[in-house]
């Protein structure tokens, strides 16, 4: 599996490029960037060539792209790379908006093309023993999910707090939650209200809150934001028992997860084994790809419609969100 990687990204030098050219079966042919001298010095550590962006798309030695540009850069990029007839893993989130998800989707679909976002936490087995728990009915009927992941202020040149790159922090944190959201409660997920903390001096969100609504009644409340001591968690409800997963989305691969069933008189702890949540991205994300007949395989229509969906909660909160301006920081 001969993958290329575009953009020289933070994320792209501390974790996913090298977990990608570790892993088993995966060949990291070529790097690109727009500046030479950074796209050399990642060539130079992983092992691979230096390419510009447009010629990376070009090369008839590549299976697939990794993108990891701003997200701002994410649609005409993964566009390009589609057309180009190369299978694409690009970061969280796909797009901007939802008219961008979906104009990826209908590409990926036209030429037949595993098109995913990397949200590495969906690949970790810790949520399918979620699922489990939920399916023998530990928790009773569900009523409420409560999401959260947050982080503190960020440096001040930080991309993530330019608008024009599609900066802000529900593009950036807020979307774990919904994603989590997706997840454990299905699709038709609605927004009932939302609120978010802006940047007085150009509305860009600092932080939020979301109400959504399940079409069974199911209620989940989300936060997010860059202004807060580190969280990323959430907890399901039922009307026997009550579960909860720390380190939700970001759980380091010797990290052993416990989950805590609360009950009435009652709580259960489940220790499961840890997991490398990125390389089990890359490595299925590969095996889709192996596969073949993207187009019509089941898991793979499944994670485009969430992707969209994703992308609409992401409208409809921008849309409902009660704006709520705070001063900037020195």
């Amino acid at each position: 599996m001969r993958f290329g990687a575009l953009g020289t990204s933070s994320i792209a030098w501390r974790r996913a490029l090298p977990t990608l050219a570790s892993a088993p079966g995966i060949d990291l042919v070529a790097v690109a960037g727009r500046s030479p001298e950074k796209t050399g010095r990642f060539a130079a550590r992983f092992g691979c060539e230096a390419s510009a962006p447009e010629a990376l798309l070009e090369r008839d030695d590549l299976d697939a792209v990794y993108i990891s540009l701003p997200t701002s850069l994410h649609h005409a990029w993964t566009a390009e790379a589609l057309r180009a007839g190369k299978h694409v893993l690009v970061e969280k989130p796909i797009a901007v908006d939802a008219a961008e998800a979906r104009d990826l989707v209908r590409l990926a679909e036209a030429r037949d093309l595993v098109l995913r976002e990397n949200f590495m936490f969906l690949h970790h087995p810790q949520h399918s023993a979620v699922a489990d728990l939920l399916a023998k009915g530990r928790l009773g009927e569900p009523s409420a999910l409560h999401s959260a992941f947050c982080i503190p202020p960020l440096p001040p040149d930080d991309i993530r707090y330019v608008a024009e790159l599609g900066g802000g922090a529900l593009l950036d944190v807020g979307v774990y939650p919904l994603r989590a959201a997706c997840l454990l409660l299905g699709g038709g997920l609605r927004v009932a209200g939302a609120t978010l903390r802006t940047r007085a001096s150009d509305g860009l969100d600092l932080s939020g809150q979301a109400l959504l609504v399940s079409p069974s009644g199911v209620l989940a409340d989300i936060g997010f934001g860059f202004e807060h001591s580190y969280r990323s968690s959430y907890s399901l409800w039922g009307d026997r028992a009550r579960l909860t997963v720390d380190r939700a989305f970001t759980p380091p691969p010797a990290y052993q997860p416990t989950l805590v069933l609360e009950e009435q008189d009652h709580v259960e702890h489940f220790t499961l084994p840890a997991a490398d949540q990125l390389r089990r991205c890359f490595t299925d994300f590969a095996e889709a790809v192996r596969t073949g007949g993207a187009a019509s395989a089941p898991e793979e229509i499944r994670r485009r419609d969430d992707a969209v969906a994703c992308m609409e909660l992401v409208d409809a909160i921008r849309e409902q969100a009660l704006r709520v301006p705070v001063a900037d920081r020195p």
